[in-house]
């Protein structure tokens, strides 16, 4: 069995070790930050210090998939999240108003899924680490690759890392879980290799988020995720009777930076019918605001050749969107199960696991996060249009009918959740038969009009009138 070093000890990383040592390897994590998890799941949230996950107390969520996936390769840890608070959602039971047909279908249940604060999650996941035998070593970072003879001309192999207090550690394989913050581009041009294909962007959202508490968690009677003309609203259950709203907005919008404050973040909430009894509570926290977080996409195939071999990067550390869609965990967990059956096949060949994995990463986990990106692009457009009082750009038809189409059939609405959290591709899902029928069978008459404050009443809300 081999020895490998995880870098970066965060949801993914642990994740991704698990599954490795299951396997039999040897696995060490590192991770830079010294702190580890309370003793008590319940304190994590308020009393974990983390300074090397700038999102660690931003909203997160754990979609289908990763229920599935800890369900069939780490069994029990779904019922430990629940035990430390967790709760379950489906949402199924929010289908919107205009559907009659709700009676259930067979495989429903896959919509079924765990969620709560990242802290408490992390901490679950640590625990469980531990339990598996998993050496994870705090307060020590990776200051460089250590390289042995290239396999691949031209080219870095990387057999182990030196810390940053000069410890140098052997490994057959070095995955990279550090997440958006990677140096690893640094670190493979300090060792000669080649670049990496990078692709990055800033969408634009700036994110405003406030925790509660109550007795109680509120029930949904909009969407999770709501667009309201030029904002958007995330509201998510938490753990432990907490729960997070989100208010976001372009970050090129300068009249709505005032959501920062706490008065007027309640004062929009509240304006939007369907999701004002989210506030009805005790607020636990500030507005916490998020901005320039960059999509970046990274490729270390290059022309058909590896940048280096030996080494893997997984989850944000290989490619991160914005936080709207709450998919990052999600996609992460489904690319570290990817490495893990890389390993498998083709760890003994360097070349042809690089190559492997760089298949395995676009086939399983690309397509997600370039499905988020064209998400991305048109509501940023629409934002703006709307910003500016101009009419939106018309969106594509076929996407216009999926749309209209999920507010009247429950089966296309059930399509659109898969696509939504990342239970399968756009492609697989509209090539079914017979789904596109019922798309345009159902692709007619009005929508259903999410209600909320328009532009001017936005503007008062927030003192800019």
């Amino acid at each position: 069995m081999a020895a490998i070093v995880v870098c970066g000890g965060s949801v993914i990383g642990l994740s991704a070790a698990m599954l490795l040592a299951r396997d039999g390897h040897r696995v060490t994590v590192l991770e830079r930050d010294p702190a580890p998890p309370p003793a008590a799941v319940s304190d994590a949230f308020d009393h974990w210090d983390r300074k090397g996950v700038g999102q660690f107390h931003q909203p997160h969520t754990l979609l289908p998939p990763f229920r599935a996936i800890l369900d069939t390769e780490l069994p029990g840890t779904v019922d430990r999240l629940v035990d430390a608070g967790c709760v379950w959602l489906d949402w199924l039971t929010v289908m919107p108003p205009l559907i009659r047909d709700r009676a259930p279908r067979d495989g429903d249940d896959r919509f079924r899924f765990v969620t709560g604060r990242r802290p408490v999650v992390e901490a679950v996941l640590a625990a469980r680490a531990a339990e598996e035998g998993i050496y994870i070593r705090r307060g020590i970072g990776v200051a460089a690759l250590r390289t042995g003879p290239s396999i691949v001309d031209g080219v870095p192999h990387v057999t182990g890392v030196r810390t940053d207090d000069g410890e140098e550690l052997d490994a057959d394989l070095v995955v990279d879980a550090t997440g958006r913050r990677t140096k690893l581009a640094e670190w493979l041009a300090a060792a000669g290799g080649p670049a990496p294909h990078v692709e990055s962007e800033d969408n634009g959202f700036v994110y405003h988020s406030r925790y509660f508490r109550g007795p109680e968690t509120p029930s949904f009677v909009g969407p999770p995720i709501s667009e309201l003309g030029t904002i958007s609203l995330l509201t998510i259950p938490g753990d432990s009777g907490t729960w997070s709203v989100t208010v976001w907005a372009a970050a090129s919008d300068n009249e709505l930076r005032a959501l920062r404050d706490p008065e007027r973040f309640m004062a929009v909430v509240r304006a939007c019918p369907l999701h004002a009894h989210w506030i009805d509570a005790e607020p636990t926290s500030g507005v916490l605001t998020s901005a320039g977080v960059l999509d970046r996409y990274r490729r270390f195939v290059v022309d058909g050749r590896p940048v280096a071999t030996g080494v893997a990067a997984v989850g944000d550390a290989w490619a991160c969107t914005n936080p709207s869609a709450g998919r990052g965990l999600t996609v992460g967990l489904i690319h570290a199960q990817a490495l893990r059956d890389v390993v498998q096949s083709d760890l003994d060949d360097p070349e042809q696991f690089a190559r492997a994995w760089d298949g395995a990463t676009e086939r399983r986990a690309a397509p997600f996060y370039w499905n988020q990106i064209a998400a991305d692009r048109t509501r940023a457009c629409e934002m703006d249009a709307l910003r500016k009082g101009e009419a939106p750009p018309a969106p594509d038809p076929t996407t216009a009918a999926i749309s209209s189409a999920s507010m009247r059939d429950p089966d296309v609405f059930r399509g659109v959740l898969e696509m939504g959290m990342c239970m399968a591709f756009p492609e697989d899902v509209l090539s079914r038969p017979g789904f596109m029928d019922k798309v345009h069978a159902a692709a007619r008459g009005r929508n259903w009009k999410l209600p909320g404050p328009d532009r001017a009443t936005l503007l008062e809300l927030v003192g800019r009138s």
